[in-house]
């Protein structure tokens, strides 16, 4: 009774999301109501079990909604500015013909921008970085929306297990006596085997939306080889701060080579008088926001003193003694996308009127994005406080030594509820290293799965897409993004536990 009333926020979100349609802002609202009500009434939440009182529980998980949700915030408004900022420049028709001069088929440069570009913004910054970039730039390569949201949550997903430069794996590092290379180890072989899935998945929506005929099957399998390689090499020998980066960087440069060769073969040079005419704007000129947000991640996060220096300038703060928010304000992507704007403004000589008008816009659009971000983020924080997130985690244990088929499922609850895989680990990595130990099960590939799961989480998080949404306009119908992610990743999930079980055997 207790698991199915712990579910029962989750289950209310995916029916009105899906079923009934409503926005995310709306959903938010309501079932944050009626999550924080069960939780006093079912999982005595702040009568008594806890230090604080209902009023004061209630504002708390409030608080810390309204801090996170802020924080993400801030990662849309410098992203959408730059969105509107390349559209107002005329960057965004430059770097189109760029593509096409790379190649003329538009699922090829779909692919390079829905797969490559995510799955390095992801290795190198994670915290929504990737969608927020790369679902505006493929709508202004000429994708509809909905298809552009889809494909770049769906792209970015092999890389979030070691995102952020490893973040994830080293949360778990902390809480187990495993090496961050063994767990690295541990995880990686469930994106090897099941990743090329994935990118299949990207070309298929690619294909789709571009209207340009079947799915570029072969350049996905391609981009995928070319990913996961350095992808495993890098897990395998080096550790979890790099398989995500480094094989992303490698792959695209790879992949990118690649593809001028076969144009070269098929079309003759890339200066065939089929290619369009450059616009005014030069090539790097139109990309500047895009090559200092590249720069500018590389350096803080691959050089070590100033990734220690950045990282180490910390805010904190403390309500009612149990409730508490950080953030490293030096290191946090906003910080990047701001100056990447403010770089692109300049590289560009856009005018005052045009930056003010892409910073005006921007800002506008943010407004019913926080209220959707605040609602689900508070879901999340009372389900996780109340206990209804680890009675459901509980009742999937009880499975014994059926366990690996569930556990990646587990990762992925912790990063649907929690928005961050880092958070999943944090939250689920003791629990299935007790599990496994408890049912006589080697523990490695069991966190592997925690780490696999809580990656595929990502692609269907609530918040997450209304992150993704706002940035091309599709505020109100995030509905539409989760019915194409979550079959996706359920399936992904699933056979990733199906994995796990052979693993462990």
């Amino acid at each position: 009774m207790f698991t199915l009333l712990a579910a029962l926020p989750i289950l209310t979100v995916l029916l009105l999301m899906l079923a009934a349609s409503w926005s995310a802002a709306r959903t938010g609202t309501v079932v944050a109501a009626g999550t924080m009500a069960l939780a006093v009434a079912a999982f005595g939440f702040g009568n008594g079990t806890d230090r604080f009182g209902i009023p004061a529980g209630i504002a708390g998980i409030l608080a810390e909604a309204g801090f996170v949700a802020l924080t993400v915030i801030a990662i849309i408004g410098p992203a959408l500015g730059i969105h509107h900022l390349q559209q107002r420049t005329g960057a965004t028709d430059r770097l189109r013909a760029g593509l096409a001069r790379l190649t003329p088929d538009p699922r090829v440069s779909g692919l390079l921008i829905a797969w490559f570009f995510t799955l390095f913004l992801e290795g190198a910054a994670g915290f929504g970085t990737p969608v927020a970039l790369a679902a505006p730039f493929l709508v202004a390569a000429g994708f509809r929306p909905v298809a552009a949201v889809t494909a770049a949550m769906v792209g970015h997903a092999a890389a979030v297990s070691f995102g952020a430069v490893g973040t994830p794996v080293m949360a778990q590092v902390s809480l187990t006596e495993l090496s961050g290379p063994e767990l690295a180890w541990a995880t990686a072989p469930y994106h090897l085997v099941l990743g090329i899935l994935l990118a299949l998945m990207v070309a298929f929506i690619i294909g789709r939306a571009a209207d340009a005929g079947r799915p570029p099957w072969g350049w996905a399998a391609a981009a995928a080889l070319l990913f996961f390689v350095p992808y495993g090499l890098i897990a395998r020998f080096v550790g979890p701060e790099l398989p995500s980066l480094g094989g992303a960087l490698i792959g695209m440069a790879a992949f990118t080579a690649l593809v001028a060769v076969v144009r070269r073969v098929r079309h003759g040079s890339p200066t065939a008088p089929d290619a369009e005419p450059d616009p005014p704007m030069g090539l790097l000129r139109a990309g500047a926001p895009y090559l200092a947000l590249v720069a500018l991640v590389l350096v803080t996060r691959l050089i070590p003193p100033v990734r220690t220096a950045l990282y180490d300038v910390e805010w904190q703060w403390r309500l009612f003694s149990e409730f508490t928010g950080e953030l490293r304000p030096l290191y946090h992507p906003a910080l990047l996308l701001t100056a990447a704007f403010i770089i692109g403004a300049v590289a560009q000589r856009a005018t005052l009127p045009q930056t003010r008008d892409a910073f005006t816009v921007a800002t506008r659009q943010l407004g019913v994005v926080l209220i959707a971000l605040v609602g689900m983020v508070a879901i999340a924080f009372t389900m996780s406080r109340s206990g209804m997130t680890g009675r459901l985690a509980e009742s999937a244990a009880a499975t014994g030594a059926w366990w690996p088929l569930l556990a990646p499922s587990v990762g992925a609850l912790g990063t649907f509820v929690t928005g961050s895989a880092t958070a999943s680990n944090v939250l689920f990595t003791e629990f299935q290293e007790s599990t496994a130990q408890a049912a006589g099960l080697p523990v490695a590939p069991l966190l592997g799965a925690q780490g696999f799961g809580a990656a595929v989480g990502n692609i269907i998080c609530p918040h997450n897409i209304v992150a993704a949404a706002a940035t091309v306009g599709l505020s109100g119908r995030e509905g539409n993004v989760l019915r194409l992610t979550l079959p996706v990743a359920a399936a992904y999930t699933a056979l990733g536990g199906a994995l796990a079980l052979w693993f462990v055997g």
